[in-house]
């Protein structure tokens, strides 16, 4: 080292740094990702949010091809509720919805139809309190606003939004109209979803540490729904985004169980998605060779994979695969200092067990217990049982539908504040972007904006309503 010369040393560790930048190398020179600061608020917080009672909830639908018919088959058996308009720019999906609600004895609602923008006139009317937005995802956005800016509370099918901006944009209206925005995730109203809040609330498994989230389901089949329903405009987004197109059926209820945006809420994200291979397969199997399902450039990744940090420091692990042949999972895993709950198929593990241990000795967290039947009669829910049957009569996905448009009508006919609000679907929704953010930039992380506006840090953690 004697011959050392700083001087050139310093000259070739700047050339050196240079040919990394040039070659997009350089790292980023802080672990900490860059806080976002909040964008200045439009209105009042909605957080908590409680509305004017309604004694009779009126209703109008934009959508009524598939996921928007049941819901207008559930409010025809909803006390308390009037049905006053549908829309749909198929006529014959919105006469289907029409003639049900007549078959039903109810009043026959007006019905919108000839331009995709007709649920404008229908948002005119001043006899409907809400709307039930059920159409393709692009959608979603812009009627929400459009609702709210008229006067009426929107009540969006997942995701909530498909860009950060739309994200601002609800929020911000929201915020400024004083009315709710809950984007609809059903998920959170399952019996076994509902029970695992109830445990957690009761410290079951101790202080959180992690939870994990899916939807895996396979869904090639409905590229082949070509002129309508879902398939002929969500196949799209897969030639259109990599990354997780569809995070909230598994995040929904994991945030609630670590109360995200009431006390914690989602700091950095980062993903990584698996080659695009099966989507071409099925196309090249499935259709000719010159069909526009083969034209297509599929890009979104099969399996998508985003770890979420929190604030807090908790980690959550979301998985999107729509494409792949394997079960149904929305895996819904949550791990604290005592145990784990696990789904698909429902297991618990314990450290220490609000029952005996069995015959066999041993700390009962070493083996699964798969049988739900002691955990059910301990831990249901009191909103599964006071409507459990009666959702599961009603059916939609095991009464899951059914439950949470019950629970709708109820806050608002008796002015409490919805389980879900404007910051949740946002929150949830905004993965669906920041996942491809993430993917892009070989998997650095990417920032959660703060939609609360730092409220999230004296919200109130969602109770178990219906005690």
């Amino acid at each position: 080292m004697k011959n050392f010369n700083r001087r050139a040393f310093l000259k070739a560790a700047g050339a050196t740094t240079a040919g990394l930048v040039t070659s997009g190398l350089v790292l980023p020179t802080s672990a900490q990702p860059q806080k976002m600061p909040p964008k200045p608020s439009q209105g009042k917080s909605v957080m908590g949010l409680i509305s004017p009672k309604l004694n009779t909830v009126r209703v109008g639908f934009i959508g009524v091809g598939q996921r928007g018919y049941g819901h207008v088959k559930h409010f025809c058996h909803l006390e308390g509720v009037e049905i006053k308009a549908i829309c749909d720019t198929d006529s014959e999906v919105l006469d289907r919805a029409i003639d049900f609600v007549v078959e039903q004895g109810l009043a026959k609602p007006n019905a919108y139809t000839g331009n995709e923008h007709a649920y404008r006139d229908m948002l005119q009317r001043d006899d409907i309190d809400i709307v039930i937005i059920s159409t393709p995802w692009k959608w979603h956005a812009p009627m929400a606003i459009d609702t709210m800016e008229n006067g009426k509370h929107a009540f969006v099918e997942v995701p909530l939004a498909m860009s950060v901006e739309e994200c601002w944009q609800i929020v911000d209206t929201a915020e400024r109209t004083q009315k709710n925005c809950m984007m609809m995730e059903n998920v959170n109203y399952g019996r076994d979803e509902l029970m695992v809040l109830n445990m957690v609330r009761q410290g079951v498994f101790g202080d959180l540490l992690h939870g994990e989230a899916a939807y895996i389901h396979e869904l090639r089949w409905q590229m082949k729904e070509l002129e309508s329903k879902t398939g002929s405009w969500r196949t799209h987004w897969h030639a259109k985004r990599n990354g997780n197109l569809y995070p909230t059926h598994g995040l929904g209820p994991v945030s609630q169980y670590m109360n995200i945006n009431r006390g914690d809420r989602f700091d950095y994200l980062t993903s990584m998605s698996s080659p695009a291979l099966g989507r071409a397969l099925y196309a090249k199997r499935e259709f000719p060779a010159d069909h526009e399902r083969n034209q297509l450039n599929y890009i979104n990744g099969d399996m998508s994979t985003s770890l979420i940090k929190t604030v807090k420091g908790r980690t959550i692990m979301v998985q999107h695969d729509t494409t792949t042949p394997r079960p149904y999972s929305r895996h819904n895993l949550i791990q604290g200092t005592n145990g784990v709950f696990a789904g698909f198929p429902n297991r618990i593990a314990l450290e220490q067990s609000p029952f005996e241990r069995d015959e066999k000795g041993g700390e009962s967290f070493h083996r699964w217990d798969m049988d739900m039947t002691r955990w059910y009669d301990k831990y249901d829910h009191p909103l599964w049982q006071q409507m459990g049957k009666e959702a599961e009569r009603n059916g939609g996905h095991g009464g899951m539908d059914f439950l949470m448009l019950w629970r709708m009508v109820y806050c608002l006919r008796n002015a409490e504040p919805l389980d879900q609000d404007v910051y949740d679907g946002a929150a949830w929704s905004v993965v669906n972007i920041l996942s491809e953010e993430s993917v892009n930039n070989r998997s650095n992380s990417v920032t959660f904006p703060d939609f609360t506006r730092g409220a999230w840090k004296t919200g109130k953690p969602l109770g178990i309503v219906g005690a």
